[in-house]
């Protein structure tokens, strides 16, 4: 058994979970409501307080699909009643983040500002010039989003200058040795 995939999911009591032919999942929640397809050989059930997700057999395809249905579904009912959030620092001299409307203006050492526009559903916020917070209800966006503003300009390894993930540790090179 999926040492994951068996928790029971626990299911707050503002949260609505619904199951549609072909395990497409909706769950509304106080922050919004998220739509996912689930793979088709798992079934959900729910009960009272709580979700559980079972697998049809101990085939190594279902037992895979258990454990990711179960995180799947269990991040969608985190994310419509918490929300995900990611931080972002950018470090090197002269960079710096502002917001214009939606869109986010970054100066990193290019000869131009890089204008970004989130996806519907994530909001961008700029607490500082030099840090950056993504945030939204569906885990997958939020991160995905994040990794994008980062490959703008990543981090590179002998003076640490770029944008990096809060908490990232940059491994350093050392330089060219001189006489």
């Amino acid at each position: 058994m999926s040492r994951i995939g068996k928790k029971p999911i626990p299911k707050p009591e503002n949260v609505e979970v619904m199951v549609d032919v072909g395990n497409q999942v909706t769950v509304k929640g106080p922050k919004g409501q998220l739509t996912k397809q689930l793979p088709r050989c798992l079934q959900i059930k729910v009960e009272e307080g709580f979700i559980s997700v079972f697998r049809p057999s101990d085939k190594k395809e279902h037992r895979a699909m258990h454990g990711l249905g179960r995180t799947l579904l269990a991040n969608m009912v985190e994310g419509v009643t918490k929300g995900f959030s990611r931080k972002l620092e950018l470090v090197g001299v002269g960079y710096r983040a502002a917001k214009q409307g939606s869109q986010l203006v970054l100066n990193v050492g290019y000869s131009q500002p890089v204008h970004f526009e989130p996806e519907e559903g994530i909001e961008i916020e700029v607490p500082a010039p030099t840090k950056i917070s993504v945030s939204g209800i569906n885990k997958e966006a939020v991160g995905n989003t994040a990794a994008k503003i980062r490959s703008i300009r990543p981090p590179e390894p002998y003076k640490g200058k770029g944008i990096k993930y809060e908490g990232e540790f940059v491994r350093r090179k050392v330089g060219k040795a001189g006489k």
